[in-house]
């Protein structure tokens, strides 16, 4: 049975490690254990490493050095004998090869001895041997067959490293929880964050970024919820880790068409701002993307977060590997089924928000279920902007206003449509004399700036008036008669709120207001880089 050099060597080292650990009394371990669902990568670096060891970092030639793997070129025992401590010499397992005396040492033949057995009486008497060709028949054309076998391959290197994981997840005893979010808040909110970001430092903040500062918020009000399980000098064990070091599933394709799982981790998640998490999330992308990720990136994983949703999965149950506790999947976002056949004035009328499942696949061993219930009623909770989460990230990306609130729909009848339409008015107006007060002009000083003239939730509207259309009178000039209230907003923290103040509603002349609004409420236009 064939077996890779890596596996040879990892069996190798469990023995020595368990002979090594027969004195202290602490079983021995799997030496690539600690890499989790990355153990399949370390191999297949290795591979790379032996044929040619510049392919790799140099990170890992440390790290094969230090664990007794050598390589033809690099290091000196990677061939021919190697002296041990009492001076005997540990070469090759091969016997020597013959001298050449020996190969020409002439071989008897071999002797049979008579035999006197009685022949048969009907036994045929010898043919007489012939020395003519006999003629050959004429062979028959092949005949096509169809091949109804399947093909078997042997799986080596990171395929076969990941059957193993898989085999070794089966021994963890998972089970999940699953709940549906409304992700309507927090997909105004990217909306305002990012449109800020395109006018100051650049960047662009994902659904993902978001949803893991979430799950890192709620792991810091449920630490059980970052525990692992392990067996330790024969007994049960509940490990509970000095940090969060949350696992990031990044799927990437490879030159042959395959695909591969990678699953570096944040190290530390709990000590940073969004800010951190944000460029330090960037930063295991990018390393990923590059092929720069060292050893020290697979190490020390305690929770996962995977996200098949940007594959179009609403609903995932992954597998939990030995050592973590928790894995949190991430589903797509979408409208609910009874609802994707729906037009778009139907479901802004409506206050249908889009959805998002979560799933915690977690060790029943040293997690309940309530607790897995009770961290994703917690995610959830800070995706609705509870305990001041989006005003958080609002602070660390220093975003000069406040984030949009989670309300309910206010139902309306006809006359209510009427008077709603009267205070979308009233709020154009608000901006145009107090909109200079949130204006981002201290450059020295971060402030964030709000004026309750200047809250949709003064004039009674919410974040579920956003996609409805409202007739904006004299601020739509031509052509924009009827905006939805996102847009209308939009040109209006353009026009009065970024880092230019404009106050004039003071002049008395309604021909000069009207030429300032003409020139000044006009949708951003980024300049071109010069």
């Amino acid at each position: 049975m064939h077996r890779s050099n890596f596996v040879e060597e990892a069996i190798q080292a469990v023995a020595e490690s368990s002979r090594g650990a027969t004195s202290s009394g602490h079983p021995a371990e799997d030496p690539l254990a600690e890499f989790g669902a990355n153990e399949w990568l370390v191999e297949e670096m290795y591979e790379r490493y032996r044929k040619d060891p510049d392919s790799v970092d140099k990170v890992w030639w440390d790290f094969f050095k230090d664990s007794g793997r050598t390589v033809k070129g690099t290091d000196s025992g990677a061939q021919g004998s190697t002296s041990t401590s009492n001076g005997t010499s540990n070469g090759s397992s091969q016997a020597p090869a013959p001298t050449q005396e020996k190969a020409k040492a002439p071989v008897k033949p071999a002797v049979s001895a008579p035999t006197h057995a009685t022949p048969r009486a009907d036994a045929r008497p010898p043919q007489p041997t012939s020395t003519a060709p006999v003629p050959k028949e004429p062979e028959a054309a092949p005949k096509a067959e169809a091949v109804d076998e399947p093909t078997l391959s042997v799986l080596r290197g990171a395929p076969a490293r990941t059957a193993q994981n898989m085999d070794a997840s089966l021994t963890v005893p998972t089970a999940t929880s699953v709940r549906s979010v409304p992700v309507k808040l927090l997909i105004d909110n990217r909306i305002v964050i990012n449109n800020h970001l395109s006018r100051a430092r650049g960047g662009k903040v994902s659904f993902t970024h978001v949803i893991g500062y979430a799950l890192v918020k709620a792991l810091k009000s449920m630490p059980e919820m970052n525990r692992g399980f392990d067996v330790v000098d024969g007994k049960p064990t509940l490990i509970t880790p000095a940090h969060i070091n949350l696992g990031l599933a990044i799927d990437m394709a490879k030159p042959d068409g395959t695909r591969q799982l990678l699953v570096p981790s944040i190290k530390g998640a709990e000590l940073m701002d969004f800010a951190g998490f944000w460029t330090a999330y960037e930063e295991i992308v990018r390393k990923a993307r590059t092929n720069k990720l060292a050893v020290s990136d697979f190490q020390g994983t305690t929770i996962s977060l995977t996200n098949p949703g940007t594959i179009g999965t609403n609903h995932s149950v992954p597998r939990l590997m030995k050592g973590q506790g928790t894995i949190v999947g991430v589903g797509s976002m979408d409208y609910p089924p009874e609802y994707q056949g729906a037009s778009e004035e139907t479901l802004t009328r409506n206050a249908v928000s889009k959805v998002m499942t979560l799933t915690s696949t977690y060790d029943h061993r040293v997690i309940q279920g309530a607790q897995s219930g009770e961290f994703l009623k917690r995610i959830h909770a800070l995706l609705l902007g509870e305990d001041g989460f989006y005003d958080e990230i609002f602070r660390a990306l220093r975003i000069p206003y406040e984030p949009i609130r989670w309300a309910r729909d206010i139902s309306a009848n006809h006359d209510d449509e009427i008077s709603k339409q009267a205070r979308i008015l009233e709020l154009i107006h608000a901006y145009r004399v107090r909109g200079h007060i949130m204006a981002d002009t201290d450059p020295l000083e971060y402030q964030q700036r709000s004026h309750p003239d200047l809250e949709v939730e003064t004039h009674g509207l919410t974040l579920w008036d956003l996609d409805r259309e409202f007739a904006t009178g004299s601020f739509g000039g031509e052509g924009r008669r009827f905006m939805k209230l996102r847009n209308i907003l939009g040109i209006l923290r353009d026009s009065y709120c970024r880092t230019v103040g404009i106050e004039y509603m003071h002049i008395q002349d309604p021909e000069q207001r009207r030429w300032i609004q003409q020139r000044v409420e006009q949708p951003h236009i980024k300049p071109p880089r010069g």
